[in-house]
């Protein structure tokens, strides 16, 4: 009886871990795939984009939402690039969070707009902070 309730504890404690490590991996491959537009990101010239910054936690969805809508604003530094970057974008606009019931008061707009570079790392600090 006991060998099974230890069993049964076992299982479920594995069971649990397995669920909860795709999705880092996800989020881990989300932050490569950041660290990877940064350096083929066209800077100079290129249209300012709303950066939140410290979202509250019941404003995460709201954030994620932002980065995910201001990425295809993005521009690559040399036009050639322009397939490879661009399923990276596509990457970055996959549904990452589920919606929260939380209701937020902040929008997209009352961000400050940065440049890219700058996006690309408040989206890398957002998704660490999520995989906290």
């Amino acid at each position: 009886m006991e060998r099974r309730i230890i069993f049964c504890m076992l299982f479920f404690s594995s069971s649990m871990l397995l669920t909860a490590t795709p999705q880092k991996l996800k989020y881990r491959q989300i932050i490569k795939t950041i660290e990877r537009l940064e350096i083929a990101v066209k800077n100079e010239d290129a249209e300012l984009l709303h950066t939140p910054e410290n979202p509250e936690d019941g404003c995460l969805l709201t954030a994620m939402t932002c980065f995910q809508n201001e990425t295809w604003k993005l521009q690559p530094k040399i036009s050639q690039e322009n397939s490879t970057f661009f399923k990276q974008v596509k990457i970055l606009r996959s549904p990452l969070l589920r919606s929260s019931d939380t209701p937020c008061e902040s929008s997209c707009e009352s961000y400050k707009k940065k440049g890219p570079k700058d996006f690309l790392k408040g989206f890398a600090k957002l998704m660490k902070q999520v995989i906290r």
